[in-house]
Formats: structure tokens, C-alpha cells, sequence
């Protein structure tokens, strides 16, 4: 059992596995002095992957009822909290009941709410970098490697039906292991989509290898694992033969990063466009503060901007 201490302050919890490591631990501070969060910070809370359920309850039961514990970010945990603490949430929100995750945890008017923000935040994030009408224009296909809550938040971004025909002409996705495969087919399934969707058993690298050499040119190839920030190592081999002219994201912006380094040996060669999860974390950051402060923090413009500086600013990055 974890010992908890009451917050004497406004408190914003982050729930992940190195926590002390993220830029956020130093970003935050400067983000709370401009948006005004008087004496608020934020406290991160590390588990091992695929903690026990007894753990996440425990935490949430904390967060449930310390008054000046304001809510928390979820990341890495984002199904496995959820299937463990469902039951102890008040309010569960659409996203978060459709794709079985808690990406932020918050408190309104005594009620305990669980959310998923990562439609949002990924939907932002990849707008911000792909041109409207790209997936029209090209006919590229989408490939997310792992099957995780962030797969299940950007697929369901990129399958919306307010797309019209922006969407991918296939997605392909892969996991590990068979369950989550399992789970986001069911997710998939519920939504009705219709963009065709293989899902792909991928116990080791070389399996992702083999759909990357036959995806079409252009398409997009994301890096969903955690692979590189929360453990070492990469989805994919050095011999990893990535799309003509793709776009290669990694959702990961700190770590060793070895999916990334793969993208820029290949750079020239395939004319890649390489992304990293830099923007994605200002996104599923700032619409997380503004959901547990109950504050308004623009996703694009002036404001926005200025946010994005103050990060740049207090990471080092």
C-alpha cells in the first residue's frame, strides 16, 4: 500500500511510470504563474506497468477524497485505471466510456469525473502537422504500432465521419499481444466505422517491420508503444524499410527515443517528414489543466503560442 498526505495545496496529480523525468515537472510551475493557479502543483504518482488494480484504486480513492486534490493526467495506465476504478467515477464522460480509458481524472460540484482526453489532444496534434485533405489528396494508409489508449483516441480521430473522404484508405494496427487487439476491434466495431482496419498480433519487432514495407507512399507510421520513454528499445528494426515520402510520428518526445533516430538515418533516402510528441504533450497537457482547474486555455492562436514558448522556455528542451 502507498502512503498518501493529504494536499495542503491545489493539487494536480500525474499518474504514470517515470514521472520525475517528464518536462511537465518543470513547465508546470511557469504554465501555473501565467494562467493564474495561485500556490497549485502538480505531484506525480509512478506505477510499474500493469500495476495491480489494487494500487489504482487506492490512488483514486485518495484523489476521490482529499479536498485540495484537484484531479490528475493519466498516461501509460490510461485502460488499466479505468478497468480497475470505473465503478468509483460519478461521471464518466462519452469518450471515456467508448474507449474504455481515464486519461484525466477531475472534480465537479463533488463529483468525481473521469475523461478521455487524448481525442482531443491527438486530434490537435496531428491536424497541426498534416494538411487538410492529405489522406484525400494521397490515398495513404495509417499504421499505429500498439494498441493502447493513444491508438484508440487517434484512430477514432482520423475515422470520424465529419473527415468525409480525408481519411486513410487503410489503417493497419498492431500490438503485442492479443488483447488490447481485441479490445480496439470491439471499439472499432461499436463505432461503425468504415475505413477498412487490420489488426496485427506483432509479438516482436520484425513483424512491424514486415507491414512497414507494405504500406503505400505517403503514409503515416506512429510509434504508440511507449517504446523508447517508458521502456527502452523501439517497435521496429534498424532494418525497418519506412513508406516513399511517409510521415513517421513518435508520440514520445523524451526518452532514448530509438524509433526516432530509425526515422532520420532514413530521412534523405525516403524523404521522410518526421514528427516527435512535443506538440501532443503541450495538447494532452493544457486540455487537462483546463478541465481539472476548470479554466479556459485556447488550442491554437496567440495564447496558445504564448503556452507552447513558456514549455519550450522551462524544459531545456
Amino acid at each position: 500500500m502507498t502512503s498518501y498526505s493529504a494536499a495542503t495545496v491545489p493539487t494536480l496529480y500525474f499518474i504514470g511510470v517515470t514521472t520525475t523525468k517528464s518536462s511537465i515537472m518543470k513547465v508546470f510551475p511557469a504554465w501555473a504563474a501565467h494562467l493564474g493557479l495561485k500556490d497549485a502543483v502538480i505531484k506525480g504518482i509512478d506505477f510499474p506497468l500493469h500495476a495491480d488494480a489494487a494500487a489504482y484504486r487506492e490512488a483514486v480513492e485518495f484523489i476521490k477524497h482529499d479536498p485540495l486534490s484537484l484531479g490528475a493526467l493519466v498516461t501509460t495506465h490510461k485502460i488499466d485505471l479505468f478497468q480497475a476504478c470505473k465503478d468509483m467515477f460519478d461521471v464518466i464522460d462519452p469518450h471515456a466510456a467508448t474507449m474504455g480509458e481515464t486519461s484525466c481524472i477531475s472534480k465537479q460540484n463533488g463529483r468525481l469525473v473521469c475523461h478521455a482526453k487524448d481525442p482531443i489532444s491527438s486530434g490537435l496534434a496531428i491536424d497541426g502537422f498534416i494538411p487538410a485533405g492529405y489522406f484525400k489528396r494521397t490515398g495513404a494508409e495509417l499504421f499505429s504500432i500498439g494498441a493502447g489508449g493513444s491508438t484508440i483516441a487517434l484512430t477514432w480521430h482520423m475515422m470520424r465521419a465529419e473527415r468525409g473522404l480525408d481519411v486513410p484508405s487503410r489503417i493497419i494496427v498492431s500490438n503485442r499481444s492479443a488483447g488490447r487487439l481485441d479490445e480496439i476491434r470491439r471499439i472499432h466495431s461499436e463505432m461503425g466505422v468504415k475505413v477498412p482496419v487490420d489488426y496485427v498480433l506483432a509479438p516482436k519487432p520484425v513483424d512491424n517491420d514486415a507491414v512497414l514495407s507494405q504500406l503505400k507512399p505517403g503514409s503515416m507510421v506512429i510509434n504508440a508503444t511507449g517504446l523508447g520513454k517508458d521502456a527502452p528499445g523501439s517497435p521496429l528494426t534498424d532494418a525497418a524499410i519506412f513508406p516513399e515520402n511517409g510521415i513517421v510520428w513518435d508520440l514520445n518526445y523524451r526518452g532514448d527515443l530509438v524509433f526516432l533516430d530509425q526515422a532520420r538515418r532514413k530521412l534523405a533516402s525516403r524523404h521522410l517528414q518526421i514528427e516527435d510528441g512535443w506538440t501532443y504533450f503541450i495538447h494532452g497537457w493544457t486540455q487537462v489543466i483546463a478541465e481539472v482547474f476548470h479554466i479556459d486555455i485556447p488550442v491554437s492562436g496567440p495564447e496558445f503560442d504564448a503556452i507552447s514558448e513558456i514549455a519550450l522556455a522551462s524544459s531545456n528542451r
